[in-house]
């Protein structure tokens, strides 16, 4: 992420909070890092490690106890839809803020560009080779090397190759659609921000209520009969994978950045918004699995991520700003990424044998390890050099006469 100037001017009628330092009459740091959030970035992407270890398939489970297996699998379920709901948000929010008022479309666009993809296409050889192309046909791989697998409402393209691939096909169009949503963000009225971000966390809610109204509701999906995930493929994809669907989280965490930038965000602390999340994720488990996915946590994790941010910008204590966290929250989108793979292929090269539950936890921590480190390799020694040499144009002024990003004035 690229980091630069404060964005718009003063808000006319703007409440600003006299002991936060602030520039132009805004709630905003003299830089635009936030340490707090890049920390917050590696415990979302361990909730969807979680998630998939808990996945009780035959190429990812290790337990041979049922009873054991059920228990990790109810605990561990709603793991990874909360990762990800908190990586969209996340995405929106922190692209917002640290928007620069003399960017240009074309250099956003070739910053996030250089920052996911070589990642992305390495992360697809790598599962091609050691798994995927065994039972992956052609079309659907190349569907999938160009992030618009997630289009196709089939579970055996959305979810191929790498898995966990197909929320970066959803990034793809969100990126693509920043500039023009920032443009039009920008012009709320301070004053309205709230009953956009109302509405659009309604919207977020009201989607399942939407997708089981309008689709039918048999077969389910493979395996959602064994889940205890009553949907079908299509009412899944409507509601969890269709990046236009998807977008609503991306857009909620941008106008929250404007909320929390322009003073009128209601904080009510990390401490309180954490405890929001953990009951939004025990009451996922309570509803109908459509719901699971977004509908419980979707306020704790808006209000989680603004604290965390208020509390960069006050200077107050934060759990996820010390050097480790940061570290980790550096390598977690090559985690992100890696960690399928890993457990995998992990469970392919242990063969057919099953375990008891302390070799489970030693395997899984093995596993575990190895991600990280995977992910430290590729971060070291793919993305963070080609985003460094790779994100502004070779030749001072290549961009000169571009269109300012989101219109700045």
């Amino acid at each position: 992420m690229t980091h630069g100037n404060t964005i718009g001017g003063p808000a006319p009628g703007a409440a600003v909070t006299p002991e936060v330092p602030v520039r132009d009459g805004l709630l905003r740091p003299a830089t635009s890092r936030l340490p707090s959030l890049t920390g917050l970035r590696f415990p979302a992407a361990l909730l969807v490690f979680l998630n998939h270890s808990g996945l009780p398939f035959p190429g990812l489970r290790l337990l041979k106890d049922n009873e054991t297996t059920h228990d990790w699998f109810e605990l561990t379920r709603n793991a990874g839809s909360l990762g990800v709901t908190f990586f969209f948000v996340l995405s929106g929010f922190v692209l917002t803020w640290s928007a620069r008022e003399t960017d240009t479309t074309r250099a956003f666009w070739r910053r996030r560009f250089v920052k996911i993809y070589p990642n992305y296409v390495i992360t697809w050889v790598l599962a091609m080779v050691l798994f995927a192309s065994a039972y992956t046909p052609t079309r659907t791989a190349v569907a999938n090397l160009f992030m618009v697998q997630v289009w196709v409402p089939k579970f055996d393209v959305f979810s191929s190759v790498n898995t966990p691939s197909w929320s970066l096909g959803c990034e793809l169009v969100f990126y693509a659609c920043f500039p023009l949503l920032l443009t039009l963000f920008r012009r709320i009225p301070v004053e309205r921000l709230k009953y956009w971000i109302g509405a659009l966390v309604a919207l977020v809610i009201a989607t399942p209520t939407i997708t089981y109204a309008v689709f039918p509701d048999k077969p389910y999906f493979p395996g959602g009969e064994q889940l205890g995930a009553h949907a079908t493929v299509t009412q899944y994809w409507f509601a969890y994978f269709l990046p236009p669907v998807r977008m609503v989280d991306f857009a909620l965490g941008m106008l929250v950045a404007l909320a929390v930038i322009k003073g009128r965000w209601w904080n009510i602390g990390m401490l309180w918004s954490t405890g929001l999340l953990v009951g939004g994720y025990v009451l996922a488990s309570h509803v109908p699995f459509l719901y699971s996915q977004r509908s419980t946590t979707i306020v704790p994790i808006v209000f989680l991520i603004a604290a965390a941010a208020t509390a960069d910008v006050k200077g107050t204590v934060s759990p996820f700003r010390n050097r480790t966290m940061v570290w980790l929250g550096e390598i977690s989108f090559a985690f992100y990424l890696v960690h399928f793979i890993v457990l995998t292929y992990g469970r392919k090269w242990l063969g057919h044998d099953f375990y008891s539950t302390a070799e489970t936890v030693g395997l899984l921590s093995a596993m575990f390890a190895v991600s990280v480190l995977a992910a430290w390799a590729l971060y070291a020694l793919v993305e963070r050099p080609i985003t460094r040499g790779w994100s502004r144009p070779r030749r001072q002024g290549a961009a000169t006469g571009a269109k300012p990003l989101a219109g700045a004035e």
